[in-house]
């Protein structure tokens, strides 16, 4: 597990409230995560990895694992 995948999975478990562990390969869907929470989700990320990614950038990112490639693909 890379360390932005790490970061990704304790986000995902104070602000999602998924009750486990986030499996990164799971789709949020079938994780419970409504569209509404994702998009929160991503403000959180934004935030914390100092980045600016909008709705557009993330369409295809359905699991933690596709944000984190999108998170390092846009960092430093």
């Amino acid at each position: 597990m890379t360390a932005t995948e790490q970061r990704l999975a304790q986000l995902a478990q104070e602000h999602l409230g998924l009750g486990r562990t986030p499996d990164l390969d799971r789709q949020f869907a079938d994780s419970g995560v409504s569209s509404v929470d994702a998009v929160a989700f991503m403000k959180v990320v934004n935030s914390d990895f100092g980045l600016s990614l909008t709705a557009g950038d993330c369409a295809g990112c359905t699991t933690l694992r596709g944000i984190a490639a999108l998170v390092d693909k846009h960092s430093g």
